[in-house]
C-alpha cells in the first residue's frame, strides 16, 4: 500500500508515492484535480479529496485511480452536489493498494475516522457486547464484555445492547446457576452469598456443588447459547422425571424451575427462524430526506436483538448506495456471519462480499431474498425500519416546534441548531468544576459535552462569575482558535444548495444561543469576558431561579431587555427546564467523580521519586500514609527500596 499525500502534478507516476509538495493555493476544483490527473497510476487505490480548511470533503475508491479522479474535471454530468465538492477541493492525497477489495476495505476505514461530510456516515458506531464464558478458571464465570477478546474463554454474540445482554444472563443464572461474580470475590468467599439464596447460583465457591457438577452446568450452557437448546431441554426435562420418579421432590422442582427459565429466554427472543442460523439482516427505509437502517443479528438459530441506524447521507442518495457504503463501515471492525441479508441490492455487492470473505477467511454471501423465511426476515426488519424512522421524524419535528419557539422566545435571528448551556458545581470551592451541555435538532448531542476544570488560583473560594468568566474565555478562546472561519458572523447566509449538505440535523460549531445558569451577575460576567475576545454577536440569556427556587417561575435575563418570564405552562419554559436540569445534572456528576477521585488520592502521590513500586513497601512496612508522614528517617530507611536520599525526601515533604 502506498500513501501519497499533496503530491506535486509536475511528479511522474514512478514517483509519486513519495512526494510530499504543496498544491499551489491559486488552484482550485477542477483545475487541481486536473493537474492531479496526470501524474495518477491505472491501479486500485484510495482518494481524498480535501478544502480550504484542510477537513477531508471526500473519501473514494477506485479500481483505477486515473479513471476515477478524471471523471471530476468535467462537471457536465455531475450532480449538483458532487459539483459543489469538486469546487471545494483545494489538494487531494491519495493512497495505491493491491486490490480493489482492500481498497473498499481502507475506504470504510478513512471514512469512519475522518468522517467527511460529503460521504455516508454511520453514526453511533458502537461496539456490541457478548457474552463471555471464562476458561480461565477452575469454576467459569458467565460475563458480559466488550471490546478485545483478549481472555481466554467462549463468546457468544453479538447482542443488540447491553440490555439484551444483561436480560439473557438475568435469565441464564435461574436456568444454569452459573456465577456471575469477580475471581478475587470467589476467592475469599466463606459462605455462600445472596445469589445462592435466591437461586441464582450454584455456589461452587463454598463446595455446594463440586467442580465435576458445575462443569455440566457449564457445558450446558454452552449448549444452549450454541444452538442445541432442544438437547438441553430434553436432558433437564428427562432430570425432572427421573427426580420425580424417585419421590425426590425438590430436585424435580430446581429442574422444573429450571426449564421455566429457559422458556422465559426463548419467548423474549421474539421471532426466531427455523432455517437461518447465523446471519445479520439488514433493511433500509428512507423517508422524509432520512433514511433508517434496522439490523437484526441472528445466531445459534436465536434472534439476538436489533438495533436502529440513522446514517447521515445526502437525501439525493439511491438506497443501494447508502446500504453499500453503510455495509463496509459497518463491518470496518466486526466479524462477519457467514450469511447477510439485506432489503436492496447494494452498490458493488460482489466486490463487498469479496472484501468480507477475504478478511473472514472463509465465504460470505450477501443476498437480497425474494421469497421464503429468509424474505420474511427482511420484511420483519423493514418494518421496524419504517416504525423506528417514523418515530425519529416525528421527535425531530417535535424538537424542530420548539427550538423554533426558543427563537421566538429569546428574539434570535434565526432557528438556533447549537444551543450551550453552562453550569458550576464546587462545594465551598473545593473540585469546582464547569459543564457545558449541547443541544440540537435531535436532541441533547452527548458527544459534544465538556467539563473544564477550574484552574485559576487567583479565584476566591466559591467565586461563581470568577469560575463561569474562566469557563467560556476557555470555551470561546479555543473556538476562535479552532473555528474562526465558521464564526456565524464570517459566514454569508446558507443557500438551498448548502442546506442540501448541511441539514438541520448537523449541529455546528459555534452556538446559536448560549443559556447560563445565574442571573445578572453571571450573565454580565459572561458578557464582559466575550466581549474581551471581541466576540458580540453571539446570544446570550441568564436563567434564574424564581421565589424559592420554583420551577416554573424562572426569570430570564438578556443584554438590551428588561428580564422577563415566560408563560407558566409554555412547552418552550419545559424545553428551556429539561436543558438547565440537564447542564446542573453534567455539571453536578462531573464534581462528585472528581471529588471521589480526590478522597482515593494517597499523599504519597505527589512525592517526588516515589512510584507504585516504592509506594506499596511503605504502605506494607507501615500500614497507612498517615503512619508513614510520622515516621522518622531511620524508619522509612528500614522499608525496602527506600535509600537515605529517598527517606529523606519522604520526610522533608511531611515537615516542611
Amino acid at each position: 500500500m502506498t500513501d501519497t499525500e499533496g503530491t506535486s502534478p509536475d511528479t511522474g507516476p514512478e514517483t509519486a508515492p513519495a512526494a510530499e509538495t504543496e498544491t499551489a493555493p491559486t488552484l482550485k476544483g477542477v483545475e487541481v484535480i486536473s493537474a492531479f490527473v496526470r501524474q495518477l497510476p491505472n491501479a486500485p487505490g484510495v482518494y481524498r479529496m480535501i478544502g480550504v480548511d484542510g477537513d477531508v470533503l471526500y473519501v473514494g475508491k477506485a479500481r483505477s485511480l486515473k479513471k476515477r479522479v478524471t471523471n471530476y474535471t468535467r462537471l457536465i454530468g455531475l450532480s449538483s452536489r458532487i459539483a459543489r465538492m469538486v469546487q471545494a477541493t483545494v489538494t487531494m492525497e491519495f493512497v495505491t493498494t493491491r486490490t480493489e477489495a482492500e481498497a473498499l476495505l481502507l475506504e470504510a476505514n478513512l471514512i469512519k475516522r475522518l468522517r467527511p461530510r460529503f460521504n455516508v456516515l454511520l453514526r453511533d458506531d458502537k461496539s456490541f457486547p457478548h457474552i463471555l464464558i471464562t476458561g480461565d478458571h477452575e469454576a467459569p464465570a458467565i460475563l458480559k464484555h466488550r471490546g478485545a477478546r483478549s481472555r481466554k474463554g467462549h463468546y457468544f454474540g453479538p447482542f443488540a445492547s447491553a440490555g439484551a445482554v444483561n436480560n439473557t444472563i438475568n435469565a441464564l443464572q435461574k436456568a444454569f446457576l452459573l456465577r456471575t461474580c469477580s475471581d478475587s470475590y470467589y476467592e475469599n468467599r466463606s459462605r455462600p452469598c445472596l445469589l445462592h439464596q435466591i437461586k441464582r447460583c450454584a455456589a461452587p465457591c463454598t463446595g455446594e456443588i463440586d467442580l465435576e457438577g458445575y462443569g455440566q452446568l457449564v457445558k450446558e450452557t454452552r449448549d444452549f447459547l450454541s444452538g442445541r437448546s432442544q438437547t438441553v431441554r430434553q436432558e433437564l426435562a428427562e432430570a425432572m422425571e427421573k427426580a420425580s420418579d424417585a419421590l425426590d421432590f425438590e430436585t424435580a422442582a430446581i429442574y422444573r424451575d429450571r426449564l421455566a427459565a429457559l422458556s422465559h429466554i426463548q419467548q423474549h427472543q421474539g421471532i426466531n427462524p427455523q432455517h437461518v442460523n447465523d446471519a445479520d439482516v439488514f433493511a433500509l427505509h428512507q423517508e422524509g430526506g432520512q433514511c433508517c437502517i434496522q439490523v437484526f443479528f441472528f445466531r445459534t438459530g436465536q434472534n439476538w436483538g436489533n438495533r436502529a441506524y440513522f446514517p447521515k447521507a445526502d437525501k439525493s442518495l439511491e438506497p443501494e448506495a447508502v446500504l453499500g457504503a453503510f455495509l463496509a463501515q459497518f463491518y470496518d471492525d466486526k466479524e462477519t456471519p457467514k450469511l447477510v441479508l439485506l432489503s436492496h441490492e447494494p452498490e458493488e455487492r460482489e466486490l463487498l462480499a469479496q472484501a468480507f470473505t477475504g478478511r473472514a477467511g472463509h465465504r460470505i454471501e450477501l443476498a437480497v431474498p425474494k421469497r421464503g423465511e429468509k424474505r420474511d426476515l427482511v420484511e420483519h426488519a423493514l418494518t421496524n425500519a419504517r416504525e423506528a424512522l417514523g418515530r425519529k421524524l416525528a421527535e425531530t419535528s417535535s424538537q424542530a416546534r420548539l427550538l423554533e419557539g426558543v427563537a421566538k422566545a429569546f428574539d434570535l435571528p434565526r432557528t438556533p441548531r447549537r444551543i450551550e448551556v453552562y453550569d458550576n458545581s464546587h462545594i465551598m470551592g473545593t473540585n469546582a468544576v464547569g459543564g457545558m451541555i449541547v443541544a440540537g435538532a435531535e436532541g441533547f448531542a452527548k458527544s459534544q459535552y465538556r467539563k473544564f476544570n477550574i484552574k485559576s488560583q487567583d479565584l476566591v473560594p466559591g467565586d461563581d462569575y470568577g469560575m463561569m468568566r474562566e469557563v467560556l474565555a476557555r470555551r470561546f478562546s479555543r473556538l476562535l482558535k479552532d473555528h474562526a472561519q465558521e464564526r456565524p458572523s464570517a459566514q454569508t447566509q446558507m443557500n438551498e444548495a448548502e442546506a442540501e449538505i448541511e441539514p438541520m440535523a448537523t449541529i455546528p460549531a459555534w452556538p446559536d444561543l448560549v443559556l447560563i445558569d445565574g442571573g445578572q451577575g453571571q450573565l454580565k460576567a459572561v458578557t464582559e469576558t466575550l466581549t474581551e475576545l471581541g466576540i458580540d454577536d453571539v446570544p446570550l440569556v441568564g436563567i434564574a431561579k424564581g421565589p424559592d427556587r420554583d420551577a416554573g417561575r424562572e426569570k430570564f435575563f438578556m443584554a438590551g431587555r428588561p428580564s422577563f418570564m415566560l408563560p407558566e405552562r409554555d412547552p418552550v419554559l419545559y424545553f428551556v427546564q429539561r436543558l438547565r436540569d440537564e447542564a446542573h445534572r453534567f455539571a453536578i456528576g462531573t464534581h462528585r467523580a472528581r471529588r471521589k477521585k480526590e478522597m482515593v488520592t494517597s499523599p504519597l502521590d505527589e512525592i517526588g521519586g516515589i512510584g507504585p513500586a516504592r509506594k506499596r513497601a511503605l504502605l506494607r512496612h507501615f500500614g497507612t500514609a498517615k503512619a508513614v508522614s510520622k515516621a522518622g528517617i531511620e524508619d522509612l530507611m528500614g522499608v525496602e527500596g527506600i535509600s537515605e536520599a529517598t527517606a529523606r525526601t519522604i520526610y522533608d515533604h511531611f515537615h516542611e
